[in-house]
């Protein structure tokens, strides 16, 4: 599933999921901020998992806080809502790789099969930290 089918069936408020929309077609929002070196690709992984894991919830704004690398993006996120909230995160398309034991034709960890077939679900670890 895509973002725009988990925003649908979440109760984040109208005004976030118009920066959603905003986000998806290159706009910025202050509802949804996070540092100028994270790929937008990495980011739109971090949100969609938010809203799919936090659909229950009236989500307004989201701030992350994430350092990426070739195949890892991993930081913190604070979630508002009815409270707030702190999330601990990192994608990581080679822990997915091992975990479904995708080799390339070298025999190493397949990171890009797993980062196609899988998209923003190669999630190592989504903790909810703390309200903040």
């Amino acid at each position: 599933m895509d973002i725009k089918n988990f925003l649908n069936n979440s109760k984040a408020t109208k005004e976030f999921k118009e920066s959603v929309n905003d986000f998806l077609n290159g706009g910025k929002s202050d509802l949804i901020k996070y540092n100028w070196t994270a790929p937008r690709v990495k980011v739109e992984r971090t949100l969609t998992k938010i809203v799919e894991e936090l659909q229950d919830l009236p989500i307004s704004k989201v701030e992350i806080d994430g350092s990426s690398g070739c195949e890892y993006f991993r930081g913190t996120a604070k979630i508002w809502a009815e409270e707030e909230l702190s999330i601990d995160f990192e994608w990581n398309c080679l822990w997915k790789a091992e975990e479904e034991g995708y080799k390339d034709y070298f025999g190493m960890p397949d990171q890009i099969r797993a980062a196609r077939e899988f998209g923003y679900d190669c999630f190592k670890k989504f903790n909810v930290l703390e309200k903040v």
